[in-house]
């Protein structure tokens, strides 16, 4: 193997796979967060219009 092989594989990983692992796991936690947090709405609004309302699509 050449020589700059090790360095060019350091710059893949920093440039390209960091910030794609990153976003994905950002987005992962936004989704648990999001699905938590209407739960405890749906919960807290259970029997009124505003939950009806919010159903409606």
């Amino acid at each position: 193997m050449p020589e700059w092989f090790g360095p060019a594989l350091m710059v893949v990983v920093l440039v390209v796979v960091i910030p794609v692992g990153v976003l994905m796991s950002g987005a992962v936690a936004a989704a648990i967060l999001g699905t938590f947090i209407k739960n405890d709405v749906d919960k807290r609004f259970e029997g009124t219009e505003e939950l009806a309302l919010s159903q409606k699509s």
